[in-house]
């Protein structure tokens, strides 16, 4: 296969979307929308499904920035753009939807932000703010770090929280290895944060750390699920 025109109407992703929907496309059908053409030998669906074999997953693919894509063959600036665009969209989508969702669960919480965070490459730390109701005010990003590790102090925590008047918050952070059991580091940040909202009378909710689900385990770790959040 070489040209999508030379596939059957009904095979065609267009087509398919059309009678069918989004979500009867595969990734590499998917994909194909967005590049539109091919290049010589290779149709718009051979070069997305080169592309996941490369990188094993839409995720993986949205973690390269413009200048990687571009390299990529069959794909060229413009094509690269179209994409790049497309999981920022999504991405856009996905913290929009946080607003609306309570935070009164880790798989909650979880849902809620593995779209932000599933794809960065380094660890980056956020607050969701809380009502009474623990229904969700807003979130934000404290501190960017390394592909291993975030730090922040009370501080930084707690100042939104207070200027804000939430009752409680959220802390979550991201393992870029996929590896969602704390460290050291975590748990230390963890406890100085813990007894910095205590002085302050609000309410520490949980931290969630997201991960990938990895040999059967859950893709979070949740401090309170687990016992160590008090």
């Amino acid at each position: 296969m070489s040209n999508i025109n030379d596939l059957p109407q009904d095979q065609r992703p267009r087509e398919k979307l059309a009678r069918f929907g989004a979500g009867s496309l595969s990734d590499s059908e998917l994909l194909a929308i967005f590049l539109r053409v091919g290049v010589k030998g290779q149709s718009a669906i051979e070069i997305g499904k080169r592309l996941l074999d490369t990188y094993g997953s839409l995720s993986q693919i949205s973690r390269l920035d413009l200048s990687d894509l571009a390299k990529e063959y069959g794909l060229g600036l413009a094509k690269a753009a179209q994409l790049c665009a497309s999981f920022e969209i999504a991405a856009r989508i996905a913290r929009e939807s946080v607003i609306s969702t309570p935070i009164n669960s880790p798989l909650n919480i979880y849902n809620a932000m593995v779209p932000i965070l599933r794809n960065q490459t380094t660890e980056s730390l956020h607050v969701m703010l809380a009502d009474t109701r623990l229904c969700h005010i807003r979130t934000l990003s404290i501190s960017q770090g390394t592909v291993n590790q975030t730090t922040c102090h009370p501080r930084d925590v707690l100042r939104p929280v207070i200027t804000s008047q939430a009752y409680g918050f959220v802390l979550v952070h991201n393992h870029p290895s996929g590896d969602s059991s704390p460290s050291r580091a975590d748990d230390q940040m963890t406890q100085r944060i813990l007894t910095a909202a205590e002085l302050m009378q609000v309410r520490f909710i949980d931290h969630i750390i997201i991960g990938q689900s990895i040999d059967g385990k859950d893709p979070y770790y949740s401090y309170r699920e687990s016992g160590n959040l008090f």
